[in-house]
């Protein structure tokens, strides 16, 4: 009887044990098939112009700041490839000694003379994004502290555009001037470990539609370069 009892509970014990692992082999199954990295991100930039015309040179730091939130859609089994898009906001700033002035709402363009003492002169631009990117990462359900690749294609609407120019007293303000281009897009790519990742963003396109200006600007493009954080 003691004999029967004691295979009882060992074989008792056995199957409710087996039963554990598999219901935890099961969960860790589950988590692993809905496992994502949807994000949120927002980065930093320095905006610097390419293509520039002789004559042209930026001042100061130019600044930029993005915010936005991107989809995960893994295309393998590891969940380590996938593919993203979603939306976001970008704020682009450019320090230069471009004197943006508008007469009967018509645009005209000259430089700064290098006499004259600029307190500020800069154009920003206000920007909806929509990315689309493929993504590389070495993470799993587990853990999110991983080493990544992202890079893709970036279609922005400029929903507004402002200059200012101050100097010696006299300040010019420009708003929504029709020369900028109202569609950009350009190939970025960012990389990095955890939350920080180095980034940098090149325009395939012109700011500047036609703008009228002795020195033409519809070849000037920008190049951004910063970093930029992602968050779960």
């Amino acid at each position: 009887m003691r004999l029967f009892l004691k295979i009882f509970l060992l074989f008792t014990a056995g199957t409710v044990f087996s039963q554990d692992i598999n219901d935890e082999n099961a969960a860790t199954l589950k988590i692993d098939s809905l496992y994502r990295e949807d994000q949120f991100y927002f980065g930093f930039t320095y905006n610097s112009l390419q293509n520039k015309p002789a004559g042209l040179i930026q001042t100061r730091f130019s600044k930029g700041f993005s915010v936005g939130f991107l989809r995960d859609m893994p295309v393998n089994k590891r969940r380590t490839l996938a593919v993203a898009t979603g939306i976001g906001v970008s704020y682009m700033g450019y320090n230069q000694n471009i004197f943006i002035s508008e007469t009967n709402q018509i645009p005209s363009y000259t430089f700064v003379e290098s006499d004259i003492s600029i307190k500020k002169n800069k154009f920003t631009q206000l920007l909806i994004d929509v990315p689309l990117e493929l993504r590389w990462r070495s993470s799993t359900f587990e853990s999110h502290k991983f080493w990544r690749i992202y890079g893709g294609l970036k279609c922005s609407y400029l929903v507004n555009n402002r200059s200012i120019y101050v100097a010696n007293q006299t300040k010019i303000t420009v708003t929504n001037n029709p020369d900028f281009q109202k569609l950009n897009y350009g190939v970025y790519v960012a990389t990095g470990y955890n939350a920080i990742n180095v980034y940098g963003y090149y325009g395939l396109n012109a700011l500047f539609q036609s703008p009228k200006m002795d020195t033409t600007l519809q070849d000037m493009t920008s190049l951004n370069i910063g970093i930029i954080f992602y968050i779960l």
